[in-house]
């Protein structure tokens, strides 16, 4: 009679938790606290998934930037910063000297050079949620530069087909080159690859810390929104 209650309650729990799993992956974004009581620097410092970010932020200089009040960014990982390490920086340089064994290093990097790439993550004012359409805002980043921010419903069926009545919403960042993509899938093939938008899902959003909101872009996005050289 134990084994059964026992078990009863195992499955009443299991299936809590999966409700509320469920209910939080649907609303987008990963499972996190939503304040954060510190600034936005500490906060990437006690997330491993950002050492290489933090590292960047000491120098390059603009810690008081990120720090700033009133100031949303959008926060590379590591992996974002690895790409463009490997994927940009590398193959470019092997391109170039036609040795494919050469091999670039992140401490290789030319820091004070990047620090208007970094800028182009932070934003003055709060980006929440909220304010966002899935036809977009322009936000002007601290680089100087436009980014068109949305908040876009999953393309995919996956979740429709699974019984849910509702798709979840991601909040996607994009840098425009020219002119923005044209929404039919014809004439977006038509466009050569060097005029198409770079843009990039957050995988984590609205963490609010004591001077702004973070952002965090997925792990695939390359740091500067640098396009692979081919």
């Amino acid at each position: 009679m134990k084994k059964i209650i026992h078990y009863t309650l195992f499955c009443c729990v299991m299936l809590v938790a999966f409700q509320s799993c469920k209910k939080d992956y649907i609303t987008g974004g990963n499972l996190h606290s939503a304040k954060f009581n510190g600034s936005t620097y500490e906060y990437l410092h006690t997330n491993h998934l950002f050492d290489t970010l933090v590292l960047l932020i000491d120098k390059t200089g603009l810690k008081d930037e990120v720090n700033a009040n009133n100031t949303t960014f959008f926060a590379p990982t590591n992996y974002c910063i690895y790409n463009y390490v490997k994927n940009v920086v590398q193959t470019r340089l092997q391109l170039q000297t036609g040795d494919e064994n050469l091999v670039f290093n992140f401490d290789q990097l030319d820091f004070p050079s990047l620090k208007d790439s970094l800028r182009a993550y932070i934003f003055p004012g709060n980006i929440i949620r909220d304010s966002l359409s899935k036809y977009g805002t322009l936000y002007t980043a601290k680089d100087g530069e436009q980014r068109l921010v949305t908040l876009e419903e999953d393309p995919s069926n996956t979740y429709v087909n699974a019984g849910f009545t509702e798709r979840p919403k991601y909040i996607y960042i994009t840098k425009i080159f020219g002119t923005r993509d044209p929404a039919d899938p014809d004439s977006l093939a038509a466009l050569p690859e060097s005029q198409r938008d770079v843009k990039d899902i957050i995988q984590s959003s609205g963490i609010i810390t004591n001077n702004g909101v973070v952002h965090v872009i997925g792990n695939s996005h390359n740091f500067t929104f640098a396009k692979q050289p081919k």
